[in-house]
């Protein structure tokens, strides 16, 4: 354990080296006042710091600043604290040891230094010193375990949110997503669009090219789904097999066809060859739009029912389009839906 004795008289240090050497500790270092212990102990800068302290015998009476000074500027560092000082004193008066503990001070021995009480007193706040440490570091360690729990409970909620295979938000998180939307807009009085869409002739590809083919499809056109959903707060899923779903909150019908119309666009764009497919040569998709405005009249399952109708519609007419179907005023479902058909096959 490394002490630092902290004195202005040299005959003092070198008694209280002696002492303490003779109680088995070597690593005793002597300054003379305490700016020149804030040197050794770094108090100013902890890199500049000369060498690990484990305990501080301060005089009390020094010129220039004094211990108790000393021990309250030695305290106030954050790094600095858990440094344990005896303060070491002629002086007995009530005054005197008040502020010394005041200023944090751990211990206080009488001059004339006896052998027995330095040693009896540095074994005690040195054996106190170790136990604060191991529990500091076993506090530290455990905090350490804490945080990697807590980053691996985050990447855990992470990974199963995410569908395993293409890494967009997977069909649980729709169902939770939706929810929370559809609870929220009514207090917004804002609308919800819901799209629904299937890879055209997915079977077929599958069973003509392979499921490895198949999954690096999927893979793709998530990829290219996703990108293409650049507001903040419109989520991509996947919904089930070859259907993914996008939530578009604060969206009206027309903003929601638009959105329909590039996903759709930007698919068919990337080419990917279907040769089983009975409308084209390239992988496209068919693709459902609804919008509700939540009240507590409907629920959100109305929302999916229309958006499913209305991907029905797209690929009961040819595939490759965009069909919607959307409600009136007042709140209610109407009976006669609207339909639009926004794309239809070349």
């Amino acid at each position: 354990m490394n002490i630092l004795v902290v004195d202005d008289v040299h005959e003092n240090r070198i008694l209280m080296r002696s002492l303490l050497k003779h109680g088995g500790y070597e690593d005793v270092i002597t300054v003379e006042s305490a700016s020149k212990a804030f040197q050794h102990i770094g108090l100013e800068s902890p890199s500049n710091a000369k060498g690990k302290v484990d305990l501080i015998l301060m005089d009390l009476m020094m010129p220039e600043i004094d211990g108790i000074t000393a021990c309250r500027m030695i305290k106030s560092k954050p790094y600095l604290i858990d440094i344990p000082i005896i303060m070491v004193t002629a002086n007995t008066d009530s005054k005197s040891l008040e502020g010394s503990f005041a200023s944090g001070a751990i211990d206080y021995i009488h001059k004339p230094l006896d052998k027995t009480e330095l040693l009896a007193r540095v074994r005690s706040v040195l054996k106190l010193k170790e136990e604060m440490d191991r529990r500091k570091a076993r506090e530290k360690e455990l905090l350490e375990v804490k945080h990697k729990l807590e980053d691996a409970n985050k990447e855990l909620r992470r990974l199963s949110a995410r569908d395993g295979l293409t890494g967009v938000l997977n069909r649980r998180i729709f169902d939770e997503k939706l929810a929370e939307e559809w609870r929220r807009a009514p207090r917004e009085n804002a609308l919800i669009s819901l799209i629904l869409l299937d890879i055209d002739f997915f079977k077929a590809y599958n069973d003509h090219y392979g499921h490895q083919a198949g999954d690096q499809c999927l893979k793709s056109v998530a990829k290219t789904l996703d990108k293409t959903l650049l507001r903040t707060g419109d989520s991509l899923f996947r919904y089930g097999g070859e259907e993914f779903a996008a939530i578009l909150p604060h969206t009206n019908l027309g903003g929601a066809l638009h959105v329909a119309e590039t996903l759709r666009s930007n698919i068919e764009s990337m080419k990917l060859p279907h040769e089983k497919s009975q409308i084209t040569d390239h992988i496209t998709i068919s693709i459902g739009v609804a919008t509700l405005k939540p009240s507590k009249g409907n629920f959100y399952s109305e929302l999916i029912e229309l958006a499913d109708k209305a991907l029905y519609e797209a690929k009961k007419n040819g595939r490759n389009r965009v069909r919607a179907i959307h409600t009136m005023a007042n709140h209610q479902l109407q009976t006669a839906p609207v339909e639009v058909e926004q794309k239809a096959v070349n």
